[in-house]
């Protein structure tokens, strides 16, 4: 016999609208804020910033839009942790480009080899 029938589980979540709207809010401030980081120089903080307003966005659309607030806390542990690494990643990994840029001749400078 099997435990799990049809009529074990509901219609699913109905998220009320004005939380989606609200959602939809943040999203479209933290889009306008992403815009506004790049016109202020903050050297390297720049792409930390970036990679932060992207974690909290890639969450809220994670958590809200596909509902996984309300389902097993630790499905939501993993997805914002996943996004944590993924921007310490390549945060990481950004940070680095400096130290090889002055290797890197612009294509004007590039003279052909004589053969």
């Amino acid at each position: 016999m099997n435990a799990h029938t049809n009529d074990d589980h509901g219609i699913g979540h109905v998220s009320p609208i004005w939380m989606l709207l609200g959602v939809f809010a943040l999203l479209i401030f933290f889009t306008v804020l992403t815009v506004a980081v790049t016109y202020v120089d903050l050297g390297p903080a720049n792409i930390w910033i970036a990679l932060a307003v992207a974690v909290v966005k890639g969450a809220l659309v994670g958590l809200y839009f596909m509902h996984l607030r309300y389902d097993s806390p630790f499905n939501s542990l993993i997805l914002v942790g996943a996004f944590l690494f993924l921007a310490v990643f390549i945060g990481i990994a950004l940070m680095d480009t400096g130290e090889y840029q002055q290797n890197i001749s612009p294509p004007d400078t590039v003279r052909p080899v004589a053969g």
